[in-house]
């Protein structure tokens, strides 16, 4: 079996949950840890290591971490690279916890990248970190609005259209998914 084929042996039967959770954004997520654990049983099927490194490739004017993850047969090896800056002015926290909180995002992102773990539902990209002012909230549908609903379902519209803009009670859901 060759790196490429091991490699996309690893790729296609990954599974790892977002098993921790981040109770200041509200979202569960998955570390660079978790990653390496769920990878081990596949080392000594495969015949392959995981290593990961990191590199200091700038530090004006803010510091960016290098992390490479590499698969490796013993013949031949595969990279992944992910760049990450070091937030130093990260409230509450020392230098060592900044570039420590960096250093785990940017292995997390390279073994998501050697991987082709997918984190479009993780809370990284959308969390806003409890900077949004505030909530948009859908309004409650009125009876004229229910009444366009209605004539919209009607005319072949989808009833998921309006739940998606009209907080709607149980009945008026009922009576719109009876037309």
């Amino acid at each position: 079996m060759t790196i490429n084929e091991k490699l996309a042996t690893i790729q296609t039967r990954f599974k790892s949950k977002k098993s921790r959770f981040n109770s200041f954004g509200k979202y569960y997520f998955r570390s660079a840890e978790d990653i390496l654990e769920t990878t081990k049983p596949f080392l000594l099927e495969l015949g392959v290591t995981v290593t990961l490194q990191e590199n200091l490739v700038s530090s004006d004017p803010i510091p960016i971490l290098e992390s490479v993850a590499t698969i490796s047969d013993g013949e031949n090896e595969m990279h992944a690279t992910a760049l990450v800056g070091v937030d130093l002015n990260q409230k509450g926290m020392q230098t060592p916890q900044q570039f420590g909180t960096a250093s785990s995002y940017g292995k997390k992102y390279a073994l998501g990248n050697l991987f082709l773990i997918d984190d479009t539902q993780d809370s990284d990209a959308t969390n806003d970190h409890g900077k949004k002012r505030f909530e948009l909230t859908k309004p409650n549908i009125t009876l004229d609005q229910l009444s366009k609903a209605v004539d919209y379902v009607k005319a072949g519209g989808k009833v998921e259209t309006i739940i998606k803009k009209y907080n709607v009670t149980k009945k008026q859901l009922t009576e719109l998914k009876t037309l």
